[in-house]
């Protein structure tokens, strides 16, 4: 099987869809090779190339063959469209999909690529992650076509919000299957050395009662609404004088001005006092560690999220999430934290509210790890995909038992 990427760069389908293919690979059963369009990305105000990748780096390390196109995102002049391939690209792109059986997109941008004609047919299975399909350019379109002309076998849908925002899109409802996201609960877990070593290396007391600290994790992107939370983290700040706030993620440096001109309208006045107390770690590998150092896992976003990778992987470290309504995040926390307005006040009380309660809610956390398992999301991921070679195999037409 032949996935194909648009990009490495920082985000949780690249992660999710990474992990699945090393767990299909781990079986046995199934072969697979990755073709990312671009070798390199610009975006979140960090440059982004693919052999400096986490998800590059795990893939190959498991003996998956990743190949690229050579392709360099987010140039200023844009010289090339995203929808106009060269020759030898398309010559590259036929030879890696010759030996497959079924291609995977992970998410439906690769679709320009793949609808381009004289390519090879082969059914395609498309993996959404996010539940704004109409707020991405040109995607929908291209994921319509794919469609239309009957290479699409089916879609896999990480969240019921995904499913619910492509139904209601014109996407046959046949077509789309909730698999949702998952971790690797051994790699996520709560962990007092982990917790230990990563509050002194910032300078931060072990305890919760004496520092208790809230993660950010996210892109520096618009959806991610990184005003709301900083306005929120000025209010918690103040109010909680041993507290700590950690912002980590592309873009989330000290090298990004524009992330500098949010924090100056957020806190104003107050930037030399609690400034100090905000810590912004850009992309880190290890959020195992970091989310096991925290007491608080928290989200903004204002709109494409479906199953946030950060709260399942906060939640199973032990830290409380506390989330705006957006895509699943309510029914993934009903439970283990809370959901809030999209008001900083409401949001700082949740934050302190998370700290107080969280060893009330460890019981629920720990009772609810099966649910956001690893094994469980990539054996439904094995299904699906055995179901559509068997399909080829017996001659049917795209789409699930033949449909």
């Amino acid at each position: 099987m032949l996935s194909v990427y648009e990009g490495f760069f920082s985000g949780g389908a690249r992660i999710v869809h990474s992990d699945v293919l090393l767990g299909l690979v781990e079986g046995g059963q199934q072969w697979h090779r990755v073709l990312s369009l671009h070798g390199e990305v610009h975006r979140e105000a960090t440059t982004q190339r693919m052999e400096d990748d986490a998800c590059y780096r795990a893939l190959t390390a498991g003996g998956i063959e990743v190949a690229s196109l050579g392709r360099t995102a987010g140039l200023v002049d844009g010289t090339v469209a995203a929808s106009v391939f060269s020759g030898p690209e398309l010559a590259d792109t036929a030879r890696a999909m010759a030996g497959a059986d079924v291609i995977l997109s992970l998410k439906e941008q690769p679709l320009a690529l793949l609808n381009q004609a004289g390519l090879p047919r082969r059914p395609v299975v498309v993996c959404l992650h996010r539940s704004d399909p109409e707020n991405q350019g040109r995607a929908l379109d291209e994921l319509k076509a794919a469609i239309a002309d009957g290479t699409v076998a089916a879609c896999v849908c990480c969240a019921e919000s995904t499913r619910d925002a492509y139904e209601a899109a014109g996407i046959p409802g046949e077509l789309l299957h909730v698999i949702p996201n998952g971790v690797d609960l051994l790699r996520f877990r709560p962990d007092a050395a982990l917790r230990l070593a990563f509050r002194e290396s910032l300078g931060i007391p072990v305890t919760a009662s004496d520092a208790p600290v809230v993660v950010f994790a996210a892109r520096y992107a618009g959806m991610k609404n990184v005003p709301l939370f900083l306005r929120a983290a000025r209010a918690w700040l103040a109010r909680e004088g041993g507290g700590h706030v950690v912002m980590c993620g592309a873009g989330m440096t000290e090298d990004n001005p524009a992330l500098w001109a949010d924090i100056e309208v957020a806190f104003g006045a107050d930037r030399a006092a609690l400034g100090d107390r905000l810590h912004l770690l850009g992309v880190r590998h290890d959020m195992e560690t970091v989310y096991a150092g925290s007491d608080v896992v928290a989200l903004t976003s204002v709109s494409g999220e479906a199953a946030p990778l950060c709260l399942i992987e906060g939640m199973m470290c032990g830290a409380v999430p506390v989330t705006t309504d957006v895509g699943d995040s309510a029914s993934i926390v009903e439970g283990h934290g809370f959901v809030t307005p999209f008001d900083p006040d409401a949001i700082a009380f949740a934050w302190s509210a998370a700290v107080a309660d969280r060893e009330l809610f460890a019981p629920a956390l720990a009772a609810s790890r099966e649910r956001f398992s690893r094994t469980r999301m990539i054996a439904a991921y094995a299904d699906l995909l055995d179901h559509v070679v068997g399909d080829v195999r017996d001659g049917l037409r795209p789409g699930v038992g033949g449909q």
